[in-house]
């Protein structure tokens, strides 16, 4: 059952990662001005944190595997609705609708993952759905540039609907509903348990919300600032692309190995800290950086960081929030996911057009989280010495 629900997890990503290079191209060929290509493009990542929001609070009611199916039907609907645009305000109305419903897939995966997974290895499974994510990240921009390239965007719209109704078909047919579906314990747990606001306040969950925002920050900085550089240093066209592939490949390779046990082994908070060093030094160095080859060695770098990072925060979130809350709890995180990469792209863009000073402010905003962290575990630490006092 896990390997199948990575799978779907790879399926919830592709929705993303196949749009991605097409849709600023796309509103160009409509008439559209710069304003709204950004818009286009960045829509997508803010309605997806509502989106996000929305879908934590379903799933605890309604199940995880309910939302998923909804998700992938409704998001399958919105990708046909693709090749009828035919004016750039249309192009807005549909990325506004995409990411609501596009927003509705990933926290039901993860949440389902969580219920999936043992105990004892919340890290490993994290960790594997990282490689899925990965591999999205590295399949899905392909195959829209070679059916772009080969039968035109229209087919490339209908394919991932196609794509997305299987996925919902897969989910389905292969989860029970009697596994996803537990409302009436859940409202009995939620009234006696705790409250929402109380797992908020949990250290451990602040943390990896602050995580999850500052990796995605980085993210968007990245693809924000990369491009731009490549493409002013005269590298080929396809550069900044392969770069970003080669962060992609270290990271599913360290999310595979055998090695991935040390996310169940060593502290979550241990490998949070050692991911952001890592992530933070690579964007440093690939401000000063400019040769290809060094470059590409600063890339596989991140990955290092990225893989480091990513499994982390979701098994420090797993561990430290109770089963009622999951949905929420996922929910939330992948709106700090959404929010990262807008602040991280439109904010930097907005600060500066300087692709190095772009890089170092992303440097310097990890390290800045990284000391917020460390923060919040020093008065966590505090506020139990002085309970045993």
């Amino acid at each position: 059952m896990k390997r199948l629900l990575y799978g779907i997890v790879m399926l919830c990503f592709m929705d993303l990662f196949i749009q991605l290079p097409v849709m600023g191209p796309f509103a160009k060929s409509l008439g559209a001005g710069s304003f709204i290509i950004g818009l286009a493009v960045g829509l997508y990542s803010l309605t997806n944190m509502f989106g996000n929001i929305a879908a934590g609070y379903w799933i605890d009611r309604y199940g995880a595997r309910n939302i998923l199916l909804l998700g992938f039907v409704l998001t399958a609907v919105v990708m046909m609705l693709y090749p009828l645009v035919s004016q750039p305000w249309h192009l807005i109305i549909v990325r506004f609708v995409h990411g609501l419903t596009g927003g509705l897939l990933v926290p039901s995966a993860f949440t389902l993952i969580s219920h999936f997974a043992s105990t004892q290895q919340p890290g490993r499974a994290m960790a594997l759905s990282g490689a899925a994510v990965g591999a999205a990240a590295i399949v899905g921009p392909t195959v829209a540039g070679i059916t772009k390239a080969k039968l035109g965007l229209p087919p490339l719209f209908w394919g991932t609907a196609t794509l997305l109704m299987l996925g919902g078909l897969l989910v389905g047919v292969t989860i029970p509903a009697s596994q996803a579906k537990r409302i009436t314990r859940r409202l009995q747990l939620s009234r006696s348990v705790e409250g929402l606001g109380a797992m908020l306040r949990k250290g451990p969950v602040l943390q990896s919300y602050i995580g999850a925002f500052s990796l995605m920050f980085a993210m968007g900085a990245l693809t924000y600032a990369l491009p731009l550089k490549a493409d002013e240093l005269g590298f080929p066209a396809q550069a900044s692309g392969l770069m970003l592939s080669t962060f992609g490949i270290v990271a599913i390779v360290v999310f595979v190995m055998p090695s991935n046990r040390w996310f169940d082994r060593l502290s979550s908070l241990l490998l949070m800290f050692s991911g952001g060093t890592v992530i933070m030094l690579a964007l440093l160095l690939l401000s000063f950086f400019h040769q290809q080859a060094a470059m590409f060695a600063v890339m596989a770098f991140y990955g290092l960081g990225f893989s480091l990072l990513f499994p982390s925060l979701n098994s420090l979130l797993v561990k430290n929030v109770s089963e009622e809350f999951k949905g929420r709890a996922f929910g939330l995180f992948y709106a700090f996911f959404s929010l990262g990469v807008v602040a991280g792209s439109s904010g930097i863009g907005a600060l500066t057009a300087d692709y190095d000073i772009a890089l170092r402010i992303a440097s310097g905003f990890i390290l800045l989280a990284g000391s917020v962290v460390a923060l919040l575990k020093y008065a966590e630490f505090k506020g139990k010495e002085r309970k045993t006092a």
